[in-house]
């Protein structure tokens, strides 16, 4: 046999490395050395945690072992530990949650919980860990709340099951999270109102606002019950729900004197309420919206004008949507009342047959220059003589548009420039639409903002000339002359070229519309 076949065959076979377990594994997996991290066994769950623990059994013994086999150190060996080691790469901490501070990770969760709401963040969050359950817990993150019963538009008995299920899991929330609640929204609740009213009644103090929507079964004495309750409470918004007459006014007879805020929903028992109202009972009474419901009631609202300004003389937004309104008229005799001193808003948009006149516009607004949003649209009996001399100088926002009248366009008006020439400077929205002014009409009513000193910028961003006649070159100047304009609706102009009747929405699709409009006007000869 050769020798180097003998050194072969005499040369040590080379052992194989034991195998790791499943413990060792995961040790290494999870709190590697150098790491500052140690493994613990509890009864359910292996925890890792900061610092170093109590080294294992098998692992003191394997490092002795290692320490014995270890070879002299020779030249290879030498070399080896002269090489720079690389550091080890460290993941993320997985203790940053437990260590940050409580003040802060509830500011984080205020600023989801004011973008998205509180639910069901903080409800999922809870259940990442002990700190995110407590920084979830806090009640001020639970101060505005919309409850909705996950089963909606079932049949009865399906609703009624879901809304007990949810009131189950309220009867824990409310008293436990709700102690700062401050607005509370219900929304498609059918049978269960009472009770969830009630327990927000006797845990929610501090609360100022209660909107119902779209819910039915509420009884006369629970409103009442609330109202005595919650001594901030302050505003109320019942649209769309079935709130009986009696139940709104002896909410109001017991919340008057600190109520702010009405939302209501036109109906035939709406005498009582308005009753209430112009009796003085809510004097302090600051934002008024009476609106119709999707069945449109025809029978007209018959308001006091004059009696409502004595009941509510603090009003600063009244709002009269899409209603049969019918003025009472002023007697003989019979002096203006006070009118509304701090009105800010005033909305009488109607689809509707409208008996809005210059005149009783005139007894609105006769005491109120602070107003500055007007929304007249399918008042077809106002006309620009009656807007002039109204005392409200710095207008701005102005909604004239006729949108159910078709065939006025064939009637022929006048007047416009009166409105512009007395509100160019403070305009920031116009809406002329489906007025009848004619082509030099709409020409001269547009050029007040083409007629502005240099230097001076104008308001205006939004025209809606939608169905006018207005012309090109009108067009074109008034783009030229504002250039914050954001929004330009050119629909079913009629003197316009083709391809241009459109709404224009951004400022770079009003210049585009700049553009074409100037390529296509004639050039002077």
């Amino acid at each position: 046999m050769a020798p180097g076949a003998a050194r072969r065959v005499r040369r040590r076979p080379r052992s194989m490395p034991p195998a790791r377990s499943a413990e060792d594994w995961w040790w290494e997996r999870l709190a590697p050395s150098g790491s500052e991290f140690h493994l613990q066994q509890s009864d359910s769950m292996l925890l890792v945690l900061p610092g170093p623990g109590p080294a294992r059994a098998h692992a003191q013994r394997r490092a002795a072992r290692r320490a014995q086999r270890q070879p002299l150190p020779g030249p290879r060996a030498a070399a080896a530990e002269a090489r720079p080691r690389p550091e080890p790469q460290r993941g993320p901490d997985p203790g940053w949650g437990d260590r940050l501070p409580l003040e802060i990770l509830v500011q984080i969760f205020g600023l989801l919980v004011a973008a998205e709401g509180p639910m069901p963040f903080l409800g999922r969050a809870a259940r990442v860990c002990r700190r995110w359950h407590e920084a979830a817990a806090q009640p001020a993150l639970w101060h505005t709340v919309t409850l909705s019963p996950p089963l909606v538009g079932r049949p009865t008995k399906g609703e009624s099951k879901g809304e007990k299920k949810l009131l189950a899991s309220l009867e824990w929330l409310i008293p436990n999270r709700f102690s700062q609640l401050q607005k509370l929204t219900l929304l498609h609740w059918k049978c269960q109102v009472h009770p969830v009213l009630k327990l927000a009644s006797e845990s929610c103090p501090r609360l100022t606002f209660l909107k119902l929507s779209d819910c039915h079964g509420l009884t006369p004495d629970t409103l009442v019950m609330l109202a005595r309750a919650c001594p901030q409470l302050h505003s109320l918004d019942l649209q769309h729900s079935m709130v009986e007459s009696t139940a709104v006014v002896s909410c109001l007879e017991e919340a008057g004197p600190r109520m702010r805020r009405l939302w209501l929903t036109y109906s035939s028992q709406m005498t009582a309420i308005l009753g209430a109202l112009l009796g003085s009972c809510c004097p302090q009474l600051q934002v008024l919206e009476v609106s119709t419901g999707i069945s449109r009631n025809t029978i007209p609202l018959q308001l006091p004008v004059e009696a409502l300004q004595k009941g509510c003389p603090q009003l600063q937004v009244l709002r009269l949507l899409n209603l049969m309104w019918l003025p009472k008229p002023l007697g003989r005799g019979v002096a203006p009342g006070p009118g509304f001193p701090v009105l800010e808003e005033l909305c009488l948009a109607s689809s509707t047959c409208n008996f809005v006149s210059n005149e009783v516009l005139g007894r609105l607004l006769h005491s109120s220059p602070r107003l500055r949003l007007l929304d007249l649209r399918g008042c077809a009996r106002i006309t620009p003589a009656g807007l002039h001399h109204l005392p409200c100088q710095e207008l701005e926002h102005l909604y004239l548009g006729l949108y159910d009248t078709s065939d006025r366009l064939s009637l022929a008006k006048e007047g416009s420039p009166l409105l512009t020439q007395k509100w160019y400077c403070t305009l920031r929205e116009l809406d002329l639409s489906g007025q009848g002014f004619s082509e030099k009409d709409l020409e001269q009513a547009l050029a007040a903002f083409s007629g502005v000193p240099r230097g001076s910028q104008l308001a205006l961003c939004s025209l809606n000339l939608r169905g006018t006649r207005v012309m090109a070159s009108t067009v074109s100047s008034v783009i030229s002359s504002c250039p914050g304009l954001v929004y330009l609706n050119l629909e079913s102009c009629r003197c316009l070229p083709r391809g241009l009747k459109r709404a224009y929405r951004g400022p770079e699709e009003v210049q585009w519309c700049l553009e074409q409009l100037l390529t296509s006007l004639p050039s002077p000869s």
